[in-house]
């Protein structure tokens, strides 16, 4: 058979792309070497195996069908993408060797690159693991379970060469080569020659090698591995000294070796031998003088793999065919005897040309490209030489033509010669020619023309091997279209010579049966074939009519010369099975297509080509079945109706009605296609896919890979709990999209439409983002792809993804989304501040941003945020109010009320810190800016003019030191931790020059966000080298909290300088401020948080009881109290588990505290071993000054025992209950003890009068009430110590309640505390002392005013710690109220002011997003703030810092959700219920909250469900758990940070836009919109629709639905043309359907509605008027399908509820219809008749309309076949009793309607 002649696609000159990239680079790197090697792969192999979803970059490049390049030289590697660089590597040392491979389990690929010493492995994503080599390795390889590396036994003294570029590659994929190199001579009985590696994390393990049954370690050095394949088992090897390769089959091993071996692996400790990788030798071929240059793999004749061996210098390719047999699962290799073969060649390489994409095993189908010795390019397929390529024409000697012109005579002896091939991928190829030039070449694939593409591709999958040879050979001969780059060959070009190539096989079949029969035919069929009337016959009736694109002439023209080959003179057999086989495979592509919409055209030319091969064949049944779908065909295939041939073809549309009348079980498997049951069929997926879904729909479930109705299914996992959510996931599983579903006809499309809608409302939480799309759930789909994709450690997720996965018509759909932090401009003008309060009204006050959109939903046109704005801000002037005309006097008057003021002022900072906590993302590349802290007034009576503070009268810097700090605090802790990242130069870049309490405080803020551990040790030291007292400050306390609990050893140093009692007695005495010292020691205490750390936890103790020796003798009780919070923090709640020493620890608390001590000397021993130099305890003799250390015990015992329920320790810290005790115990330590008792026993706290009234003691209470009573006995000195008793005691219960329910905004908490608030605010105001059983009256009698006012300040800060961001109005008032007065009395300290300011901030902490956590160390750190001292001034720090009030950031968490809808992108109002488990205060209870809210604590939090009749319902289930919230970033994060996407129902509108709901679809007056277009009004709508005030379909469709496609819709329905149209009916029926649609929230059946109705309407019109005839009645059958499905929901065949999703009456309308126009006709039951006795379609006058007709009719009733009916009528003729035989015929043909049967009988009684 001669070959054909085909030309090279020339894609360009080819050269590495990583030299290019090189030459841009521009640098020329020393000692870089001369020699560069480069390789070419496909994508496939380095894409990950699992990667669905293009959700990273890595994955979508690699997505990319380019050929990708590694390039490397030197020690580095380019890996680049057509023509441009993806990665580069750089490495230490010189690369010798790369190779992709797959380790281990994981799914991606991995680069392995072998340097000297090491193996170096990346994976796609850039992480790195590095392999120490112990021995040295010549080179690595791929195999499937990991890399083999192969290693030299004899030392040599070569050094290990690097790569010679003119190296031929050993193969695509086994990629560089290496040279041979040192080894240190090892001992040899335990080295194995090549070692696998199959896992980065594993060791080497030595390889084993299988000689007679028996394992023994390889030691085969001689044997050079010269190749190994990644996908299947094999390695190849060489062995210079016998001259031989051989072919060696990996397995993996579990068996126990023999002794021998086992002797040598006793290394194992465990004795569990671990899986082993043994080699059998399978073939050997000797007498080469040279390892083959190059070895791959390719497929055989019989589709066997072959392993083809290149000799250079023999000029031979060796081909060796494996057979595999597949034996439990696991395919085993070997070769065929004789199965090897040889072809001439100076070069060759794999290609993938005759069949792409299709696989064998785990193989691709892979052909051979070869250079003969001749310099002729041929494409081999196994032995079968295809064709032959040569270069095309327009390149000659000098360059490339641009005009692609071919000469007549291809002169081409002058021409170019293809001197070598190389860098072969799939179907590219490099071709080298004799000018050194190299081209990139394409060997053309498939055809342009899909039809003919996947005729083909359906003959391969479904013909025998031999039978698809023989048509390659047919197909890839001369007359193919052979030169593609000619502009003339159209797609119809390409499918007639498809169809040329059939017909050349019918055309053989038919000659050779002549030949065969000689002059005596068999049977009247084969006389009438051989024929000479029959050939006359073909050429007269030639043309299929318009439709038809194939000429039979051109067929048909000269069968009786054309000779046969003498190579194929086959016995007839051959070419009638072939045949038979190309229909079976056609046929099934046929029936496939048939669900495609799109494709009829398609479908109607391969029915053409079908029935001409049916026709050949003689299988009638076949001829009508396409003749029922295209009945024009019936005019050119007159069927004599004399032969029966009893094959029924496969109908797909027969086996899914039968699939939903009776279910799968009772469908015929034979009337699948035998190509839809086989796996991995590319060309009938389709079809193959729906059976799937159909079948489980009816109930089938999966048995391994294949539904129990016989065909294979991909199911993606996800639980599932009914057959419609199974079939959801098989479609997601199938990669089957609303793309593909909007294409299906409409009838078949209904089922699955109504599975989609079933599982709509109640979808399983685990489901991947594909499937929510599918089911139109994009809010659902969002969130899953967030949490995918931070789960992948990537950015927030794009809404890109979601759109890919939605039907192309979406793609206009990105939402608008308008960031958070952008203010709105939208209702927000009240937000500026009023002008007479501001003096510059564009001053930055530090809360600018606060208003946003979530802000802007959460308070509506509430102002409060605006009044907290106005509270806190102290970047304008006071207004100052005097009188009229002032005098000298007032210039005082001025200065004191502007000094009260600025205490006022200097504040407030603390407050704004905690409102704007985290409100902002900050740009790194902008400076960190604060706003002015100004303590100037001004006269609104006198013009605003501005009065400054006197620096004569009062120190004004000293004011305004610490107040600066605090300001840059509240300015740090605004920025908010945009996912995690702060850089380091930021902070350096906002150092200053000159050190400042500004720069201190940015860095306590960024410390307590966490950002501080960018710093470096030099930094440290340089920031505390300045010796600047508030930076260190800030700095310690900064980087303890960003090491929180770490115990970080460099940081731990830092503070221990600050410590002096810690320095060697060496260490030169160093004057450390006692402040300094403070902070050291807190500091230490959040840096070894709950560590139980004992020496630290030693030396704390010391510090409480050390008289400080630093400068401020005042300063010392602060000192205490902070080593005591730095003791409770370390040892926090591990009180009793600690140490074993904690007695001696809690007896030596308790003497500072004052109580009494169990064995005193024992304690005086350990404190004289502390003793150290530089201060000395706080004794006098043997007692403790307790006014020093009793606060700082207290707080240690209260943070140890903390939620420990101690009863032992609790009770110990008595509260006062003898009067002797009263006089003694100080009362603001009694409001610690309190503090202190009650978070040790944390369960017992209750929000009720009764347990604050149970916290008194009984001699307390007495006195208090006797107080109260008229015959008063008590002397004053016993009345004070009662009342300053009671009022602490009851701070302190206040302060306890405040703790444990922070955050919790618990309303009998808020209820108690606000009670208790305002009954001291009495009592501070002198009111008539009527005294009741709680709330005695006269307390300021014996109180004085500051304590009172204390106690009341420290009640408002816990309620609203208790109430944190809530915003809660009455506590807000209360809070404003306590500002304004305090500043006019006067009576306003520094301290009380800073505790109104901070309740402000908690109030609105965050902006109302964050709230407190109860977690143990959240409490410590807000009793750090808490802590019950309040500063005298803005210096204060005497009792405790002030900068350790900013802690109660650690305590804070963002527990704030905030509803965005997934279709605009805006975040809307949406009710949520949230259920909270049970605890030991109630049970498992659920309350309503309107979002956006902050939910309760996660250690409680159990479900969240989106609720409410407007948006889509949505449940997020939590684990409760002790557990912090959830980080920005955290990979379980249930919420993309704080967003909850939710997807509004068609036909309601928003909360915002309709709050009360009367704006919904429903309650709109639809019917008037609807009822102007009806018919009735017709004569109005003109001026109806340019009345301004009316509303149009469209406006109102668009203002419930944001699906573009009913839109769309509804804008055709206003179109002014539409109004002119005569088809009122269908107008009306638009718009119902529209309503339908909209109403009920299903936009995907407006498709099916009008397709269905369409249907009906084109078969009435073609009837009745005799339009245009369609030519086919394919829509009849999707239609019937539709029918069925409804049927079968009625009758409740199928286990879905009754109720359809499309309305049954319209339905049956029109079956009504339908049904009455083919009983119509006495012309159609002449034709039936006809039909059913001479098996003949109607011919004569209008042939086509009755042809159609009658088509109809035999689908729409299920009549079989005439033949098949005939025999029917034949087996029951003698069979039949009484008159009729209709019982017996509806036995026979159980699927034709009744009637029908009637009419048969009739027709043949």
């Amino acid at each position: 058979m001669s070959i054909g002649v085909r030309r090279l696609t020339l894609l360009g000159e080819f050269k590495p792309f990583g030299l290019i990239a090189e030459s841009l680079d521009g640098k020329s790197i020393e000692n870089v070497t001369e020699n560069y090697e480069y390789f070419l792969f496909d994508p496939e192999i380095a894409r990950d195996r699992d990667a669905e979803d293009d959700c990273n970059e890595v994955a979508s490049a690699l997505n990319n069908r380019g050929d990708h390049e590694l390039f490397v030289r030197g020690n580095r590697i380019i890996w680049s993408i057509g023509a441009r660089v993806f990665k580069r590597f750089t490495l230490e040392s010189p690369i010798f060797k790369v190779c992709w491979c797959h380790l281990g389990h994981t799914a991606e690929a991995l680069l392995c690159i072998l340097q000297v010493d090491r193996l170096t492995i990346y994976n796609t994503s850039g992480e790195i693991v590095s392999v120490r080599l112990p021995r040295t390795i010549t080179s690595i390889w791929p195999l499937p379970f990991g890399l083999l590396l192969q290693q030299e036994f004899e030392a040599s003294t070569s050094s290990r060469g690097s790569f010679s570029s003119t190296s031929p590659l050993p193969s695509v994929r086994d990629m560089l080569l290496s040279a041979s190199n040192h080894i240190q001579k090892g001992d040899g009985s335990l080295v194995s020659s090549h070692l696998i590696l199959m896992d980065p994390l594993d060791e080497q393990q030595p390889t084993f090698i299988e000689e007679r049954g028996k394992l023994n370690i390889m030691k085969e050095y001689d044997e050079k591995t010269i190749w190994t394949s990644d996908q299947v088992p094999l390695m190849a090897s060489y062995n210079k000294g016998k001259m031989q390769h051989s072919l060696w089959v990996a397995e993996i091993s579990n068996s126990n070796f023999d002794e021998a071996a086992s002797g040598l692996l006793n290394e194992d400790p465990m004795g569990v031998l671990p899986k082993h990788l043994s080699f059998r030798r399978i073939w050997q071929g000797k007498g080469a003088q040279t390892a083959a240059c190059k070895v791959f793999m390719a497929t055989d004749d019989d589709a066997a793999p072959a392993v083809c061996f290149f000799h250079q210098e023999q000029r031979k390719l060796l081909s060796v065919s494996l057979q595999t047999v597949e034996i439990n699962n696991e395919i085993v290799f070997d070769v065929k005897p004789d199965k090897s073969w040889i072809i001439a060649a100076v070069a060759a390489s794999p290609v993938m040309v005759t069949r792409p994409r299709v696989k064998i095993g785990l193989l691709p189908y892979s052909d051979i490209m070869v250079l003969t010795p001749e310099n002729a390019l041929l494409l081999y397929s196994g032995k079968q030489c295809l064709c032959q390529y040569v270069l095309p024409s327009c390149l000659n000697k000098d360059k490339i033509l641009h005009d692609l012109e071919l000469p007549e005579s291809s002169s081409l002896s002058n021409a170019l010669k293809i001197t070598g091939l190389a860098d072969a991928v799939e179907g590219r190829v490099n071709v080298i020619v004799n000018n050194k030039q190299m081209f990139r070449c394409a060997l053309r694939q498939s055809p342009s023309s899909s039809l003919a593409n996947d005729c083909i591709t359906a003959l391969a999958e479904g013909l025998g091997f031999s039978f698809y040879r023989y048509f390659l050979g047919l197909l890839w001969k001369d007359d193919y279209p052979t030169d593609f780059s000619v502009a003339e060959s159209s797609v119809d070009s390409e499918w007639d010579s498809f169809g040329r190539v059939i017909m050349k096989i019918c055309r053989k079949s038919n000659i050779i049966s002549q030949k065969h029969s000689g002059l005596v035919p068999h049977g009247a069929w084969k006389f009438l074939l051989s024929s000479q009337f029959h050939t006359n016959f073909c050429k007269a009736n030639s043309l299929f009519g318009k439709s038809c694109a194939v000429p039979l002439d051109q067929l048909q023209s000269n069968s009786s010369t054309s000779s046969i080959d003498g190579k194929h003179s086959f016995e007839e057999p051959f070419y009638t099975e072939l045949l038979v086989e190309c229909l079976e495979s056609l046929h099934a592509l046929y029936e496939s297509l048939k669900l495609d919409n799109l494709r009829k055209r398609d479908l109607e030319h391969l029915a053409a080509l079908l029935c001409n091969i049916a026709n050949f064949l003689g299988e009638d049944n076949y001829l009508d079945h396409y003749i029922r779908d295209f009945p024009i065909f019936c005019k050119k295939f007159l069927k004599s109706g004399t032969t029966i041939s009893p094959k029924i073809p496969p109908s797909l549309f027969r086996w899914l009605e039968n699939c939903l009348q009776h279910g799968f079980t009772y469908a015929n498997i034979s009337d699948l296609p035998s190509l839809v049951r086989k796996d991995g069929y590319h060309v009938v997926s389709l079809a193959r896919k729906i059976v799937c879904f159909y079948s489980i729909l009816s109930g089938a479930n999966l048995v391994g890979k294949k539904l129990s109705s016989g065909v294979y299914c991909n199911i993606t996992t996800g639980s599932h709990s009914s057959k419609e959510e199974l079939t959801v996931l098989a479609m997601v599983g199938e990669r089957f999209g609303l793309q593909q579903l909007d294409s299906l006809p409409s009838g078949v499309s209904l089922p699955l439409r109504h599975a989609l809608d079933k599982c709509r409302d109640s979808s399983p939480n685990d489901w991947p983002a594909a499937a929510y799309v599918l089911l139109g759930r994009q809010d659902l789909a969002m969130s899953t792809l967030a949490r995918e994709c931070k789960y992948k450690e990537i950015e927030t997720p794009t809404n890109v993804n979601v759109i890919s996965m939605s039907t192309p018509y979406m793609l206009n759909l990105h939402p608008v989304t308008i960031s958070s932090t952008i203010s709105d401009a939208i209702g927000l003008e009240g937000t500026k501040l009023e002008d007479t309060d501001s003096v510059d009204g564009s001053m930055l006050d530090g809360m600018e941003h606060i208003f946003n959109s979530s802000t802007q939903l959460r308070y509506g046109r509430d102002l409060r945020l605006n009044e907290v704005r106005r509270l806190l801000c102290s970047s304008r002037p006071v207004a100052i109010q005097t009188s009229v005309n002032h005098s000298a006097s007032d210039q005082d008057l001025q200065q004191t009320q502007l000094w009260n003021l600025a205490q006022r002022t200097t504040s407030l900072p603390l407050g704004r810190g905690a409102f704007t906590l985290a409100t902002i993302h900050t740009l790194l590349t902008e400076t960190f800016s604060v706003p002015k802290l100004v303590l100037a007034g001004r006269l609104p009576a006198q013009q605003n003019a501005t009065v400054n503070l006197d620096p004569n009268i009062r120190n004004i810097q000293e004011l305004k030191s610490w107040p600066e700090f605090h300001n840059a605090v509240a300015a740090g802790l605004r920025l908010a931790p945009l996912q995690g990242k702060m850089s380091r130069t930021w902070i350096a870049y906002n150092k200053p020059e000159e050190p400042s309490s500004v720069h201190a405080g940015l860095l306590l803020a960024l410390g307590l966000h966490g950002f501080l551990r960018v710093l470096s040790v030099t930094d440290i030291y340089q920031y505390i080298s300045q010796e600047h007292e508030s930076t260190s400050v800030g700095l310690m306390l900064g980087l303890a909290s960003s090491y929180r609990g770490t115990m970080q050893p460099a940081v731990s140093k830092l503070l221990y300088v600050h410590i002096p009692v810690r320095h060697p007695s060496s260490y030169p005495e160093l004057e450390v401020p006692t402040l300094l010292q403070s902070a050291a020691l807190m500091s230490l205490g959040i840096l070894y948080e709950s560590s139980a750390h004992p020496q630290t936890m030693q030396v704390l103790l010391g510090e409480i009881g050390r008289r400080s020796g630093g400068d401020n003798v005042l300063e010392r009780e602060g000192h205490a109290v902070s080593a005591g919070f730095a003791l409770g923090l370390v040892a926090l709640g591990r009180g009793e588990d600690a140490l074993g020493f904690i007695d001696s620890f809690v007896n030596r608390l308790f003497l500072y505290i004052g109580g009494k001590v169990h064995n005193e000397r024992s304690h005086f021993s350990t404190i004289s071993m502390d003793e150290n130099r530089g201060s000395s305890q706080m004794m006098d003799g043997t007692t403790i000054n307790i006014d020093v250390t009793a606060p700082g015990a207290t707080i240690a015992l209260a943070l140890m025992f903390l939620k420990t329920e101690a009863e032992a320790v609790a009770s110990r810290l008595s509260i006062p209950n003898t009067r002797f005790d009263l006089q003694y115990v100080r009362p603001d330590f009694i409001m610690l003890r309190v503090i202190a008792r009650n978070l040790i026993m944390w369960s017992s706290v209750h929000p009720s009068k009764d347990w604050v009234w149970s916290q008194i003691p009984e001699i307390v209470r007495c006195g208090v009430e006797g107080l109260g009573g008229d015959d008063n006995d008590i002397d004053d000195m016993d009345g004070d110590a009662y009342m300053q008793a009671y009022v602490n005691i009851v701070a302190g219960a206040c302060i306890s309640l405040g703790l444990v329910f922070a955050g919790t905004r618990n309303g009998n908490a808020q209820e108690l505390l606000y009670e208790f608030a305002i009954y001291f605010l009495n009592e501070i105001k002198p009111v008539s002392p009527t005294s009741g059983k709680f709330f005695p009256k006269g307390l300021s009698r014996y109180i004085d005013r500051g304590t009172l006012e204390t106690c009341l300040h420290l009640i408002v800060l816990s309620l609203s710690v208790v109430m944190a961001g809530s915003g809660h109005l009455q506590t807000f008032r209360l809070l404003r109220f306590l500002r304004s007065r305090n500043c006019a009395d006067g009576q306003s300290s520094y301290g009380i002011q800073m505790a109104v300011s901070l309740a402000t901030g908690f109030l609105f902490l965050g902006g109302g997003m964050r709230t407190f956590s109860t977690n143990s160390s959240s409490i410590a750190a807000l009793l750090i703030t808490l802590y019950p001292r309040l500063p005298m001034g803005p210096n204060d720090n005497r009792c405790h810092l002030q900068a350790f009030r900013h802690l109660y950031v650690l305590a804070t968490e963002a527990r704030w959700i905030q509803t965005v809808d997934v279709d605009t992108g805006l975040p809307v109002y949406a009710p949520i219920e949230v259920t909270v488990r049970e605890t030991e205060h109630y049970a498992e209870s659920s309350f309503c909250e309107v979002t956006p809210c902050l939910l309760p604590e996660r250690a409680i939090l159990k479900t969240i469900r989106v609720c409410g009749p407007r948006y889509w319902p949505q449940v997020i289930d939590f684990i409760p758990e002790d557990k912090p919230w959830w980080n920005f970033g955290d990979k379980n994060n249930p919420f993309n940070s704080g967003i909850l996407f939710i997807k509004r129902k068609v036909g309601a509108c928003s909360y915002v836009d309709d709050p009360i709901g009367c704006q919904s679809l429903l309650s709109r007056a639809m019917h008037k919109v609807f009822g102007l277009t009806s018919l009735k009004a017709s004569d109005t709508i003109t001026d109806v629709h340019s009345g301004s005030g009316s509303i149009t379909v469209d406006q109102l469709v668009s203002t419930f639905s944001s699906d573009p496609s009913l839109i769309a819709f509804a804008q055709f329905c206003c179109d002014p043309a539409w109004y002119n149209r005569s088809d009122v009916d269908f107008k009306e029926f638009c718009l119902q359907v529209l309503f339908e649609c909209v109403s009920k929230d299903r936009p995907a059946l407006l498709q099916v509605y009008l397709s269905l109705y369409t249907t009906v309407e084109s078969m009435v019109n073609q009837i009745t008027t005799g339009a245009d005839v369609s030519g086919d009645s394919l829509s009849i059958s999707g239609f019937k399908l539709a029918l069925t499905y409804i049927e079968a929901l009625m009758t409740g065949k199928l286990s879905t509820p009754k109720e359809g999703i499309v309305q049954s009456t319209f339905v049956g309308s029109l079956r009504k219809q339908v049904e009455e126009l083919l009983n119509s006709s006495q012309e159609l039951k002449d034709d039936f008749h006809k039909y059913l006795k001479l098996g003949k379609w109607p011919d004569g006058e209008s042939q086509d309309k009755r042809s159609i007709l009658l088509s109809w009719f035999l689908q729409w009733y299920n009549v079989p076949a005439s033949s098949v009916i005939r025999t029917a009528i034949d087996r029951v003729k003698p069979k039949r009793m009484s008159s009729s035989s209709i019982p017996l015929l509806r036995l026979s043909l159980p699927r034709t309607h009744i009637n029908v049967i009637s009419e048969i009988d009739r027709c043949f009684t």
